[in-house]
């Protein structure tokens, strides 16, 4: 029964595979005749299914931005930079889209040792560095036998210093390892999506207003409250809005 099941689970992915490749295409012949609204549709249909891609993110964003629609295109640009940090067509793209929105919010320059442990954290991923430590713990391990079973002084000395070298690399490594998981975690983007949402100072109506957003504005989500979540800028404001106004980037 077990194998049965499998194979019908492979062959209703094919299928779904198969109708979203031709949904796809379809979309895109629509946007090349600037039928962008229905090309939407199609899109919308894919992402429906279940199936989540730069390509189809970026796609989205486009017909969205053709549309004028300033916060559902800057959004998907903003997933599709999730998936794919590099891509110079998104960076290009979205910076088109930015440029529509009405608040313009400077971001405040991290400087000194906190930027520069940043900044190596996120020259690679969590696994990265993960993969780093099993492998200096590795050369460690190596080493130590070598120093154990070598009679030879200037060998011994040699395999001790770099397995000791090699077992702080790992520490150093696992550091980096839970520091970018911290950050990851801590990094939680959503963009406005109402016209014009009130920034409370705190999570109810009656409370003080902070300041005024736009949509497409993006924030980092902090904390939730009920049906409110606290805010911050990059110029370092921070405020209580309503879920409803805001959609968070990093569900897919």
């Amino acid at each position: 029964m077990k194998n049965i099941s499998y194979i019908l689970i492979f062959l209703f992915g094919t299928l779904v595979f198969a109708q979203n490749h031709q949904l796809f295409d379809e979309a895109n012949a629509l946007y090349n005749e600037a039928n962008y609204t229905e090309a939407l549709v199609k899109y919308k249909t894919i992402l429906d299914s279940g199936e989540h891609s730069a390509e189809l993110y970026f796609n989205m964003a486009n017909a969205h931005y053709k549309l004028n629609h300033i916060a559902p295109s800057i959004f998907y640009y903003e997933k599709a930079l999730l998936l794919k940090p590099n891509d110079k067509d998104i960076q290009n793209n979205i910076a088109f889209a930015r440029n529509m929105t009405v608040d313009a919010i400077d971001a405040v320059p991290e400087v000194g040792i906190s930027k520069l442990i940043k900044n190596v954290t996120n020259t690679m991923s969590f696994d990265g560095w993960a993969k780093a430590a099993v492998i200096f713990v590795v050369f460690f391990v190596i080493l130590f036998i070598v120093y154990y079973f070598t009679y030879s002084t200037s060998k011994k000395r040699f395999a001790f210093v770099t397995s000791n070298v090699s077992l702080l690399l790992a520490i150093v490594a696992l550091v980096f390892a839970f520091h970018k998981f911290k950050l990851v975690e801590k990094d939680q983007p959503a963009i406005v999506f109402a016209q014009e949402t009130k920034i409370k100072s705190e999570p109810n109506l009656r409370s003080a207003e902070a300041f005024v957003l736009h949509e497409g504005t993006k924030v980092q989500v902090l904390d939730t409250v009920s049906n409110w979540k606290k805010i911050k800028l990059s110029d370092g404001k921070t405020g209580w809005v309503l879920d409803d106004d805001i959609k968070m980037l990093k569900t897919f």
